[in-house]
């Protein structure tokens, strides 16, 4: 297949691309539902294009395969790494979460992340919802450790005490903590254009390392604000091919290419081969309907609330199982209220869901924190980290009473489990990486790891380990 990149087209320094479509691109507008299978044909072109990076991996990726399609996201990953031969793969990682929705042990977050890279992962972006760097040390140390690229990011939001000065200050930190580029996360799609300039320029000038640049075009002015980073002399960009692109995705890579050319920053990606990308995912996207976030449009609730689209379609429902969809717009003017009550956490799981959650909860009671989520409790009580600003004291009173938050680092307080965990499960363990899958989702990965087992041996285990729990303590051998 011919390549991609022409020298003489390129610009005099060409912008990175990192094309988002087999991670963000369907996690953003298919509910993170493609299969592996609809991946891999377009394997050939994707890696003939010439890409900064391909994300392939993390995020909500992770626990969909098991729960919802049946599929391994080891087995995933190896899969891609056997087919990309030039194109450098990528994964998101929510820091001490990893890619799950509560904090793991060092132990876990040290094992996962040498498994990742092992199994191909060559760059990490690695983040925390609240900006605590502390709750990115331990797997910003193990990427450099295991030979990764370690991408530190900022988590981009608007508020009070998130000015340009904080970004710059996060990503000093960053830096000293062994970054070798930095990412500016605007999950939300919350980034003005010249803020994005400025941002950019500071970056650049000031923390001195490469800076990419992902934004989502829920209020649709990512486009414009990617060109005016590009002017600042950002160094990569995330998009989306054009079929899974815009809406609460990411900018079209076809049109950012396109709208480089002939510049300075030329990509010198061919838009032959990325039309030929675009008809392959454009046939895909068809294959799940049933997921799929509709035409892609411009949300003006995100500039209203600083809601990113996923939250809106959880709000709907939530708000539907409870007969209250009428009460959406109240829920909406609930959420920066809560937020603001929190300290201003960035919208970006797990604080959204946490913040979601609980403006659910104090418009359907009728009072607000009458009723209080497990994770609400746990943020207040410092278990996910430092919120990035004061928190409203008299909330956190009436939830968590006198109790003092902790202030060490959140899993310093965690007992190491991947012994326990591989014991628990010795009997479908057939790769190491079974042991992490469990201890990230232990219901989910022990169903999964059955019914492999299942497959394999036509014996239903599941079946059968409920046997041996309902015939109580020594009936049956462990």
């Amino acid at each position: 297949m011919k390549q991609s990149r022409n020298p003489a087209r390129h610009g005099e320094n060409p912008v990175g691309i990192t094309d988002t479509v087999l991670r963000d691109g369907h996690q953003s507008l298919l509910a993170t539902r493609m299969r592996t299978a609809d991946m891999l044909p377009a394997a050939e072109r994707l890696d003939a294009v010439g890409y900064h990076s391909l994300e392939v991996w993390g995020g909500a990726t992770f626990d969909t395969c098991m729960r919802f399609l049946g599929e391994c996201p080891w087995e995933r990953l190896r899969e891609l790494r056997r087919r990309f031969k030039r194109t450098k793969l990528q994964m998101l990682l929510r820091g001490q979460n990893l890619v799950g929705y509560r904090h793991y042990p060092d132990d876990v977050v040290t094992a996962f992340v040498n498994a990742a890279v092992k199994n191909g992962i060559d760059i990490l972006r690695i983040f925390d919802a609240l900006n605590d760097v502390r709750n990115m040390e331990r797997a910003m140390a193990a990427a450099k450790t295991a030979g990764a690229h370690v991408q530190a990011t900022v988590c981009y939001t608007i508020s009070p005490i998130h000015d340009i000065d904080y970004f710059i200050a996060r990503a000093h930190e960053l830096k000293q903590m062994g970054a070798d580029s930095i990412c500016i996360k605007d999950m939300a799609g919350l980034i003005a254009p010249a803020d994005a300039f400025v941002l950019t320029g500071r970056l650049k000038a000031e923390v001195g390392l490469p800076v990419q640049l992902h934004a989502h075009y829920t209020s649709g002015m990512a486009g414009m604000s990617y060109l005016k980073a590009v002017e600042a002399g950002v160094d990569v960009l995330d998009t989306a091919i054009s079929p899974l692109a815009l809406g609460s995705s990411q900018p079209a890579t076809e049109s950012i290419v396109a709208a480089l050319r002939g510049t300075p920053r030329d990509t010198g990606l061919d838009l032959g081969i990325l039309s030929e990308i675009a008809e392959h995912f454009a046939a895909v996207r068809k294959n799940y309907a049933q997921f799929d976030a509709g035409v892609a449009t411009v949300d003006v609730n995100v500039l209203a609330y600083q809601i990113p689209g996923g939250m809106i379609s959880n709000f709907v429902s939530q708000l539907r199982q409870q007969n209250a969809l009428d009460r959406l717009k109240e829920v909406m003017a609930e959420v920066p209220r809560v937020r603001r009550d929190l300290g201003y956490p960035p919208l970006v799981t797990p604080s959204s869901q946490i913040v979601g959650s609980q403006a659910v909860l104090n418009v359907l009671t009728g009072e607000r924190y009458k009723m209080v989520s497990s994770e609400t409790r746990d943020y207040l009580r410092g278990l996910y980290g430092r919120p990035p600003g004061p928190v409203d004291e008299e909330v956190r009173r009436k939830v968590i009473g006198d109790e003092r938050p902790v202030t060490v680092r959140p899993a310093d307080l965690l007992e190491p489990m991947l012994e326990a965990a591989r014991q628990k499960i010795a009997a479908y363990i057939e790769k190491d990486e079974d042991v992490l899958s469990y201890c990230l989702f232990p219901q989910v990965a022990e169903k999964f790891l059955q019914e492999r087992l299942a497959r394999r041996t036509g014996v239903d285990y599941a079946l059968a380990e409920k046997v041996r729990r309902d015939a109580g303590p020594g009936a049956y051998p462990a």
